[in-house]
């Protein structure tokens, strides 16, 4: 292989293992309730448990338009009291995508008060993408959620990442040796 092409290698394996460092702690996508979604019978404080939600992500919210809804409140107040009579924004569609595109608290709600009050309510603390793994557990008076530290293990999607870097990065080797 001549000098150049070794230029190339070096160049190549440099750009992917700098990118795939930063890509692969990119947005996160959380479906709120997981499998039973947004419902009166999700345990949202069981979910919610070793989650850490960052600048970047984005929560998926999937319920029965029929049956539910989800209210976005601009205090703690209101989450707490389920006062849904002034929100930022209803969402009313079954499911709906929510960029968490800045650091702080934003508080979901059930839009029905009864359900609300039952538990169906989401505290989110949105970090700075590059806080640390665990920040400190955070629980909110007078509600059913608690903010927990993140698993200790990657998710599959940040390994499928992995590998599809890795295949690129060999089939780029294969090329650049033709």
């Amino acid at each position: 292989m001549g000098m150049g092409k070794k230029m190339l290698v070096v160049l190549f394996t440099m750009a992917v293992v700098s990118f795939g460092g930063n890509l692969a702690g990119a947005q996160m996508h959380h479906v709120v309730g997981g499998d039973r979604g947004w419902a009166p019978s999700s345990d949202m404080a069981s979910w919610c448990s070793g989650k850490n939600f960052r600048v970047g992500d984005k929560i998926w919210f999937s319920y029965s338009a029929a049956e539910e809804s989800v209210a976005e409140v601009g205090s703690m107040e209101e989450y707490v009291s389920c006062d849904v009579s002034n929100p930022i924004r209803m969402y009313t569609e079954g499911i709906n995508s929510i960029s968490l595109d800045k650091e702080g608290m934003r508080y979901f709600t059930s839009g029905k008060p009864e359900s609300c009050k039952n538990g169906l309510k989401l505290p989110v603390q949105v970090l700075p993408r590059d806080s640390p793994q665990n920040p400190m557990d955070t629980t909110l008076e007078g509600s059913a959620s608690a903010l927990a530290a993140a698993p200790k293990t990657p998710s599959g999607s940040t390994h499928l990442y992995e590998s599809l870097l890795l295949l690129l990065f060999g089939i780029g080797l294969c090329y650049l040796s033709i």
